[in-house]
This record gives C-alpha cells, sequence and structure tokens, in this order.
C-alpha cells in the first residue's frame, strides 16, 4: 500500500504542480501540435506516456549505477539520449513487426512523441528529485498525464483562439503560446509554490 501511494504521489506532483508543460515549458511546440486534432491528443498521449514511463524505469538502474562516480553526471545527457534512442529503436521495430498497419499510420509522428523535451525533461527531474524506482516511476507515468493535461485543455481551447476576435497577427501559434503562460499562472496559483519530491 505504502508503494501505491509513493507513486501515485509522484505522478499527482507531476501532472498537477510540475507539469511538463505549464511549469517547465517541456514539449510545448509538440502538445500545441498533438493539439490540432482530437484523435492526435490520444496518440501523442500514449506515446510519451510509454516513453516517459519505461524510460524512467530504466533510467532509475542508470542513475543508481553511474550519479555515485565522480563524473558520472557528466555522461548522463549522453546516456539519456542514448536510452530514448534505444526505446525508439525497440518502439519502431515492435509497431512494425507486431502492428503493421498502425506502424504505417504513426511513422512519421513516432519521432516526434519519443525526441522531445518531455520525454528528457522527465529523465532530469527524476535524476534530481527522484528517491526511489517507485517514485521514478510515478514521476514518469505521470509526466505523460500532464502531457494528456496540457493538450486537452489546448485542444479545447483552439476553437476559440482562432475566432476572428482574436487579431491575425495573434492567431496560431503566438496566441496558443500566451494561453500557455495565462494557464500556466493558474496552475501555479493554485499549486501556491513548485513541490519537489
Amino acid at each position: 500500500m505504502e508503494v501505491l501511494a509513493r507513486i501515485i504521489s509522484a505522478a499527482m506532483v507531476s501532472v498537477f504542480v510540475q507539469n511538463a508543460i505549464f511549469d517547465r515549458a517541456f514539449g510545448s511546440n509538440v502538445a500545441i501540435y498533438a493539439s490540432r486534432k482530437n484523435g492526435t491528443v490520444v496518440g501523442f498521449t500514449l506515446g510519451i506516456t510509454a516513453m516517459t514511463t519505461i524510460a524512467s524505469l530504466i533510467s532509475y538502474f542508470v542513475d543508481r549505477a553511474m550519479l555515485p562516480t565522480e563524473y558520472g553526471w557528466l555522461f548522463m545527457p549522453l546516456i539519456y539520449v542514448g536510452i530514448i534512442s534505444a526505446l525508439y529503436i525497440i518502439g519502431l521495430l515492435f509497431l512494425w513487426n507486431v502492428f503493421p498497419k498502425l506502424f504505417k499510420r504513426v511513422k512519421k509522428y513516432v519521432h516526434l512523441t519519443i525526441f522531445n523535451c518531455t520525454v528528457i525533461g522527465a529523465l532530469f527531474l527524476n535524476s534530481n528529485y527522484g528517491s526511489d524506482i517507485w517514485t521514478y516511476l510515478g514521476y514518469g507515468f505521470g509526466t505523460g498525464v500532464g502531457f494528456f493535461l496540457a493538450c486537452f485543455l489546448l485542444n479545447i481551447a483552439r476553437e476559440k483562439l482562432d475566432s476572428d476576435k482574436i487579431p491575425k497577427v495573434f492567431r496560431g501559434y503566438p496566441i496558443m503560446l500566451i494561453y500557455i503562460g495565462v494557464v500556466s499562472l493558474a496552475f501555479y496559483s493554485l499549486a501556491g509554490y513548485t513541490v519537489d519530491f
């Protein structure tokens, strides 16, 4: 029961208090792109959630081996990119062999869900604040759920933000960034301050 509480606690912190997009601005451009259509929100979220969760579990063991060494922290960015790249190749091969029709539909989007700031940011935050494997797991999963929450809020606001009432010069990407900033302030005021693990 205590393990489940640690996972849920870390996930809730990463969803609401340290949301990857609204608190850290990790993956904002991917969230804006994914929020264009209802179907892409779910697809991108599933990919990012799977990636952050699996990569967080692998990075836990790598962190335990590398961070205590004298210069281990110097190599962590390269190692995290290596973990993400290996999972990218494994994921593509898995989709290609097991779900070939799905692979044809998603192959042009997979790199966006895997190689973005949300995924690598979750690994760096885990290495700084994660204490055990359960907080790594909870934070990795919560980062993906937080990405879904952000994409959902962007998706439901898109119709109003693309209206004729918005000045033409602000429509599209600029107004979405302004909207992200306003929602970020709202999230920050709800939390009061950023809570770390």
